[in-house]
């Protein structure tokens, strides 16, 4: 099992609620109409979630994450009464085979130890006919002006922590393969990018990783696996308020999207296929 890099801080979950249909599931817009029914798997705070509550009404939709917390506050947020959130593990869905027109996984195939195993699941939970759907970011793909040596030595960092962790920091180029490592072989594999560039923007994203580094799961795990020390992770915080203050600062983070027409998927486990 793989642990969670980014954990639940309040740094993080700023991250997570900025988050729309718009700016991270684009891709999947034109395969949404009214009355189909919606899993998200994987759904953290539930922004997305909703928002695709009301691009399918009077459809239903359920959130799943594995993290009680994560889910109660997903269902106090506006817009929850349309959703049914619950707990439950992306590799052993709790709902019957077919059950979903739409299975939509953004952000999570690179934190799970068997991505592969965890599309089998969504694809069993999928209609035949309906679309499985999963967008990951490509951390090695990541860029960035200037270029601060700080900011490459986080990279570096997040990478380490990530793979030690049993997940895949550079999902977005794997989705395709996992797809078709899972059965699936009507497949989309398509990318779009993040871009941080304006000052609001800077300050938003340079902000909540400077108190990512320092705050969060992740320089808990960094200083307990003797990575970096508090004073590496100041100095990480320190470089990313600097790219964030810099008036030519700019960010992008690529990611991978796939869209799979599932047509009658015959459930097979699988080993883990990195």
């Amino acid at each position: 099992m793989a642990t969670y890099t980014h954990g639940h801080h309040k740094s993080v979950l700023r991250s997570h609620t900025w988050r729309t249909v718009a700016n991270s599931a684009a891709y999947l817009r034109d395969h949404l109409r009214p009355g189909l029914d919606v899993l998200d798997v994987g759904c953290g705070p539930g922004t997305i979630t909703v928002e695709l509550a009301g691009l399918v009404a009077p459809g239903r939709v359920v959130g799943v994450d594995a993290s009680d917390e994560v889910i109660a506050r997903a269902a106090a947020q506006d817009g929850a009464a349309a959703v049914e959130f619950r707990t439950a593990d992306a590799a052993a869905l709790p709902f019957g085979d077919a059950s979903f027109d739409v299975v939509h996984a953004h952000q999570l195939l690179q934190h799970v130890a068997d991505p592969v195993a965890v599309l089998r699941q969504l694809a069993r939970t999928a209609r035949p006919g309906g679309v499985v759907a999963a967008r990951d970011s490509d951390y090695a793909g990541m860029f960035w002006y200037p270029r601060l040596p700080g900011l490459s030595e986080w990279l570096e960092l997040y990478r380490t922590l990530a793979l030690g962790n049993g997940g895949e920091p550079d999902a977005g180029r794997r989705l395709l393969a996992w797809a078709h490592g899972a059965g699936l072989r009507d497949v989309t594999a398509t990318a779009s990018v993040w871009c941080f560039s304006t000052p609001e923007d800077r300050a938003w994203w340079g902000g909540l990783w400077a108190d990512r580094v320092t705050s969060s799961a992740f320089a808990d795990q960094a200083v307990g696996r003797g990575l970096a020390t508090t004073s590496d992770l100041e100095r990480l915080a320190a470089a990313w308020r600097e790219w964030a203050g810099h008036d030519d600062g700019w960010f992008v983070v690529p990611h991978g999207e796939i869209l799979a027409r599932v047509t009658g998927f015959e459930f097979v486990p699988s080993a883990s296929h990195h």
